[in-house]
This record gives structure tokens, sequence and C-alpha cells, in this order.
């Protein structure tokens, strides 16, 4: 029987301490139940479960786009800083795609795994080493290459 998303993830998350980026992606398409896997997640080991489009949206509502932008990367890492424990699943996290935020997801959630362990739902896929979001053609579509590269992706089987 294959091994459930949930079970990857558990399975894979001590080795993560060995990375460089301490950040695991928990890639699959809409729909897919990644939220449901981390809340799953989340019972079993007791690790903050955190929306980050609700949570990002409630700090930058008093600022000018611009200083969205500017002002992005700080306020997730405080928001993360603001976390005792050292494993913090990130859920929902579109609004850091938003073309108006000038942001590189990829960088920007690696920046934020250095000193804490990240489990972050991406809706898109893992295929022929590269990791995608969103399909080519939209506004926030991303392809990163991740042969040779310091990332770990778990996916449905």
């Amino acid at each position: 029987m294959a091994e459930s998303l949930a079970e990857q993830i558990l399975g894979k998350i001590g080795n993560i301490s060995e990375l460089y980026h301490r950040l695991m992606i928990v890639a699959a398409p809409t729909g897919a139940g990644k939220t449901r896997t981390l809340q799953e997640v989340h019972k079993q080991i007791s690790a903050p479960l955190i929306n980050v489009n609700l949570e990002l949206s409630r700090r930058m509502l008093d600022l000018t786009e611009r200083q969205r932008a500017l002002q992005l990367p700080r306020l997730i890492g405080e928001m993360l800083d603001e976390i005792k424990e050292n494993t913090i699943l990130l859920d929902n996290i579109e609004i850091i795609f938003d073309v108006a935020l000038k942001q590189d997801p990829l960088r920007l959630l690696q920046g934020l795994s250095r000193n804490k362990t990240i489990v972050v739902s991406w809706n898109g896929s893992l295929e022929n080493d590269f990791l995608t979001y969103a399909v080519p053609g939209h506004p926030e579509y991303r392809r990163y290459p991740t042969r040779g590269g310091d990332l770990l992706i778990v996916g449905p089987a």
C-alpha cells in the first residue's frame, strides 16, 4: 500500500535538520488534500498550523501597496519568530505569489527556514526535475529547478 502524504511528511521531518534550508514542500494541485494532510500532521506532532493568507493580510491592512512589497519578508519573519516551536506548518501561501508584492516565493521560504523547520503547502507539482506553481501563462506562474538543489519535496504518489 502506498504511503500517505502525512506519513511521507512525518517520515522525513526528522531528516530535514540536516539540510541547509530546513524546508519541506508539499507539492500537489488544488484539491489534492494538502490542507487535510497538514491538519493531520498538526494533530500528530502539535506543530503550529498557520494560514499565511489570513495572517499576512491582517498584518498588511494598513500598508500601501509599495510598503507591502517592501515589508512582506519582515512581516512573515516576525510572524514565524513569534512562534516558539521549531517546526511550523504553513498553508494557504498564495499571497506570497501575488505579482504586486514582487517576491520570489521559494527564496523567501528558504530564507525563513534557516532557523526553523517549515513544512509548506504548495499548489503545484514536481515534474521533470522542476517545481512549478500555477500553469504557464498565469501571472503567478513559477518554475524552479530541483536538480542539485537543496529542496525536500513530497507529493502524492
